[in-house]
């Protein structure tokens, strides 16, 4: 593997993650982009959707738009920062829509998190990620 590239990892002294990487070795140099929070909110200022899936995805397409913006892509993220109003509710839908963007052979680190509410009424997820800018 070039060393300009991350190191997922996920060691057996771990417990083994569902779809996320325990450990990302960024390597030295690496530039790197930090994306602010993200909703279900298009670029005019609506809500995407009233329900979770359709959020979550305009979430994941803002995400896409910063990243490229940036130089880079899903397939450099190396940490995902994910807060939904109910897990038990969404974290399915989650899965399935995180794994449309993401890099599964490699996924990134990840921290899920259920919150009681977002800024603006409506809302039901929002999304941060750092990612390497490749070359």
């Amino acid at each position: 593997m070039p060393s300009d590239l991350p190191i997922f990892l996920n060691p057996e002294t771990m417990p083994a993650p569902n779809g996320y990487s325990q450990v990302v070795l960024i390597p030295a140099g690496a530039r790197l982009v930090q994306l602010a929070g993200q909703v279900g909110i298009r670029p005019d200022g609506s809500i995407a959707a009233p329900d979770f899936a359709g959020q979550a995805a305009q979430a994941f397409e803002n995400v896409r738009a910063g990243l490229a913006a940036a130089g880079s892509g899903f397939e450099h993220v190396i940490k995902l920062n994910m807060f939904v109003t109910d897990f038990a509710a969404q974290g399915p839908t989650l899965r399935e829509v995180r794994d449309r963007y993401v890099n599964r052979a490699a996924p990134p680190a990840s921290t899920t998190l259920q919150v009681s509410r977002f800024f603006r009424e409506g809302l039901l997820f929002e999304l941060d990620v750092l990612a390497v800018v490749p070359g």
